[in-house]
């Protein structure tokens, strides 16, 4: 004997199973990659970077969308972050036998620190150094200067969010 359900019955399994997983991850604290929390009493920030900043322009890309606001200008601000360095460098790796380049390393070093409106350190200064593989076949040389481009810009991006990181976990923990 066959079973017959309604077909509206048919994907409520389904949806069930779509709701507890997302009760579930609510209950546990989840929230989605690029949420910046920043304590309302500091909000807004401004991004300082010398000579304007690949890193300090990712920054201000991430909180775009968010509830954090950007000042126009230090004087406005309620938190000042601030691009100390940014450095960008290779080492050589491995060479063949005729001493030509097989692999880089890619490195980019940053350093910041964030202080309040009245000057105060809210964070001293950090550094953060990423490093990234890189291969030098013999082949397709225009492409790989793109591929390396295309790793710092990669470095860049996690460099921002690995600011925003450090300082939520600075800030929140006060």
């Amino acid at each position: 004997m066959a079973c017959y359900f309604p077909p509206w019955v048919r994907p409520l399994p389904a949806l069930l199973a779509v709701v507890g997983l997302l009760l579930g991850l609510s209950a546990c604290g989840f929230k989605l990659r690029g949420e910046v929390e920043i304590p309302p009493d500091l909000n807004p920030i401004y991004i300082q970077g010398s000579g304007g900043t690949q890193v300090a322009d990712a920054i201000r890309d991430r909180l775009r969308g968010t509830q954090v606001q950007v000042a126009p200008n230090a004087k406005e601000a309620k938190l000042l972050v601030r691009i100390l360095s940014e450095a960008r460098f290779s080492r050589v790796v491995a060479v063949d036998r005729n001493g030509k380049v097989l692999s880089y390393e890619l490195h980019l070093r940053v350093g910041f620190d964030a202080l309040g409106a009245d000057g105060k350190v809210r964070m001293s200064r950090q550094d953060i150094d990423l490093v990234r593989g890189f291969n030098n076949p013999d082949t397709e040389v225009l492409g790989k200067q793109l591929e390396g481009e295309l790793i710092y810009q990669d470095l860049i991006d996690d460099a921002a969010d690995r600011v925003l990181i450090r300082l939520r976990a600075a800030l929140t923990k006060r």
